[in-house]
């Protein structure tokens, strides 16, 4: 089996070496680039798993790039800033991030947190069909549809609506989805992170004005059952 595929994006070189050696430490084979365009012309032309791009950028940013990858596809992508307000993570995972760092950060910690977004990916390509009503998730394709129509949504939002799905009708604690969407137990950033993926999915879900994720205030989220009479 070839090695998985890491684009580093990052304007300073030595930031660059120093990540794409955690990396490669991992098991990942690494590309580079030092702007957005750069970037965006490697990801056109080469088959990329996961993508570790910082924010600050030459030209058009990080975030930006993020949106970019997201329009066309369900790359995973990882950000690295320098910035560490909550406004700014937040403006990260609307963006389709799947995950974030804030320099300084142990490179041990972003190469293991590479490899968990890649084995998530890979467990959920492998894994069959979910379905519930209208929708269906594909996870050997990496795609949902609505009624047939694609939802077109992140790594991150697919499995988050696969576990809601798994589990139809029935309430998925926050930490139920911590533990089965992000891998984790901590609660540390645990229910931002789940906020702002359920509020960014559903305003990506079209799905005819019928309610898909309903909050249950203080406990997590239902998704329900769309045979149920």
């Amino acid at each position: 089996m070839s090695a998985p595929t890491a684009l580093v994006v990052d304007d300073q070189a030595q930031m660059v070496s120093i990540v794409a050696f955690a990396l490669e430490t991992q098991g990942f084979a690494c590309l580079t680039a030092a702007t957005a365009e750069q970037a965006w012309e490697i990801l056109t032309r080469r088959q990329v798993d996961i993508v570790v791009l910082d924010i600050m950028l030459p030209g058009a940013s990080g975030i930006e790039l993020c949106e970019r990858i997201r329009a066309t596809g369900t790359t995973p992508v990882i950000l690295l800033t320098a910035k560490s307000s909550t406004d700014d993570r937040i403006a990260g995972l609307l963006a389709g991030a799947d995950d974030y760092l804030t320099k300084p950060f142990s490179p041990r910690e972003l190469a293991l947190r590479a490899q968990a977004v890649h084995r998530r990916t890979q467990a959920g390509a492998e894994a069959g069909l979910v379905t519930n009503g209208p929708l269906v998730i594909d996870t050997r394709r990496h795609r949902a549809t609505w009624n047939g129509r694609l939802l077109r949504i992140s790594d991150i939002e697919l499995r988050l609506l696969t576990a809601l799905a798994r589990h139809k009708g029935e309430v998925v604690t926050w930490a139920g989805l911590l533990n089965e969407v992000w891998f984790t137990e901590s609660d540390a950033g645990g229910r931002e992170m789940v906020k702002t993926t359920v509020y960014r999915l559903r305003q990506r879900l079209d799905t005819d004005g019928r309610p898909l994720i309903v909050t249950v205030r203080g406990v997590g989220y239902l998704m329900p059952d769309q045979d149920a009479p």
